[in-house]
C-alpha cells in the first residue's frame, strides 16, 4: 500500500477544496518540520547542561501528563471529574506539548474510537499506513477542523485556548526554558523535549495498533505495548483502553505500569480530581478468546480490586499497587 498524499484529486472533490488542503498542509508542516530540523541541527552548536537536561525531563513528564491525563482521559473520555480552574490547567499543559488545542485533540480522538481501524478513523495504520497514522494525518488538511465537542465547547476559556491560544503555552514554556537554563534550555528542555513528546504520543496511534499483545477481543486491532506505556506514562496499554475506554486507568493489573493513573490517584487524595472511573469486574474478566484457551481461568483473587477511589485507605492502596 502506498503512502497516501494529504489530498486526493478526483471529480467528486472540488479543486478549490483540494488547494485549501494543500496550502494548510504546507503551513502546518513548516513549524513541525522546523522543530525537527532544529532538534537535529542545534545540538551541534549548543552544548547540553545538566540543568537543561533536568528541566527537560521534568517538562516532558508534565506535558505528557497534560496529554495523557488531560487531553485523553479527561477531555476525550471524561474518566474523572475536576474543577473548572484545574480543567483549564490541564488544557494549558496539553497545549504546552504543541499538539494543538484540547477541543481539536479530543474531538478527533472520539472520532477514532467511534470508527477505530475503519475508513472514518483519522489515523488507522491498519486501514491506511503506519506513516499516515504516525504523522501524515496531522499534517493533512483533511483534519483542520475537529468534530464538535459540545460538552466542553460551552467553556469560553477552552474555546479561546483551542482556537487562538494553543501556541501560547508552548511559546511561554520556551521563554521559561531560556530563563532557567539559557539557550541550552531552549534547545534541550524545549525543542528536543517537544519532538520526543510528539513521537512518543504518535506511537500510540501507529505502533499500538500493529505491535503487542491483545488481551481483549475488540473490534479493532488495538494492542498492549509495554515499552510504549513506559514512554507515555501508561498510554501503551492500548488494548485495555479500547476494551474499556472510560476508565481512568489503562494499566489494569499491578504489573502494567500506568504513571498517569498513579498521579491522578494522588491528586484525588488532595481533592483536585474526583470520581475516577474504574473498569468493572465484568470488563476485567472478559478475556480474549485465544488467551482463555491458552491459559487457565483467572480467579477473582488475581483480578485488580474494583474499589471506589474515595474509599481506598492506605493499606488497600498498598495492596492495590503491589
Amino acid at each position: 500500500m502506498s503512502v497516501p498524499f494529504p489530498f486526493d484529486i478526483s471529480p467528486s472533490r472540488p479543486i478549490p477544496r483540494q488547494l485549501d488542503q494543500l496550502v494548510w498542509s504546507w503551513l502546518r508542516a513548516v513549524p513541525f518540520v522546523g522543530l525537527h530540523l532544529a532538534a537535529v541541527i542545534l545540538p551541534f552548536f549548543v552544548a547540553p547542561t545538566w540543568s537543561a537536561v533536568g528541566w527537560g525531563v521534568l517538562f516532558y513528564l508534565l506535558r505528557m501528563f497534560g496529554i495523557t491525563a488531560g487531553y485523553h482521559r479527561y477531555f476525550s473520555h471524561r474518566s474523572y471529574k475536576t474543577s473548572r480552574p484545574f480543567q483549564f490547567l490541564l488544557a494549558w499543559l496539553g497545549c504546552a506539548a504543541m499538539q494543538k488545542g484540547p477541543l481539536w485533540w479530543a474531538g478527533h480522538h472520539r472520532q477514532h474510537h467511534k470508527h477505530s481501524d475503519r475508513e472514518e478513523d483519522p489515523h488507522s495504520p491498519v486501514f491506511r499506513t503506519i506513516w499516515w497514522a504516525h504523522v501524515g494525518w496531522i499534517l493533512s488538511g483533511r483534519y483542520r477542523h475537529a468534530p464538535p465537542l459540545r460538552d466542553f465547547e460551552r467553556y469560553p476559556e477552552l474555546r479561546w485556548l483551542d482556537r487562538y491560544g494553543s501556541w501560547l503555552p508552548g511559546l511561554s514554556l520556551a521563554a521559561g526554558c531560556y530563563l532557567l537554563a539559557g539557550w541550552s534550555g531552549v534547545v534541550y528542555s524545549f525543542i528536543v523535549g517537544t519532538v520526543l513528546l510528539y513521537h512518543a504520543t504518535f506511537l500510540i496511534n501507529s505502533v499500538c495498533h500493529l505491535l503487542g499483545s491483545r488481551r481483549y477481543e475488540t473490534p479493532d486491532q488495538s494492542r498492549n505495548c509495554w515499552w510504549a506505556a513506559l514512554l507515555t506514562m501508561g498510554e501503551g496499554w492500548h488494548n485495555n483502553h479500547h476494551h474499556y475506554p472510560s476508565a481512568a486507568r489503562q494499566g489494569f493489573y499491578w504489573w502494567e505500569i500506568d504513571v498517569s493513573y498513579y498521579l491522578l490517584l494522588g491528586l484525588s487524595r488532595i481533592g483536585l480530581v474526583w470520581d475516577l472511573r474504574e473498569p468493572t469486574l465484568k470488563a476485567l474478566t472478559a478475556r480474549h478468546t485465544l488467551l482463555s484457551q491458552q491459559k487457565p481461568p483467572v480467579t477473582l483473587e488475581d483480578q485488580p480490586r474494583h474499589i471506589p477511589v474515595s474509599t481506598i485507605n492506605a493499606e488497600q492502596a498498598h495492596h492495590y499497587l503491589g
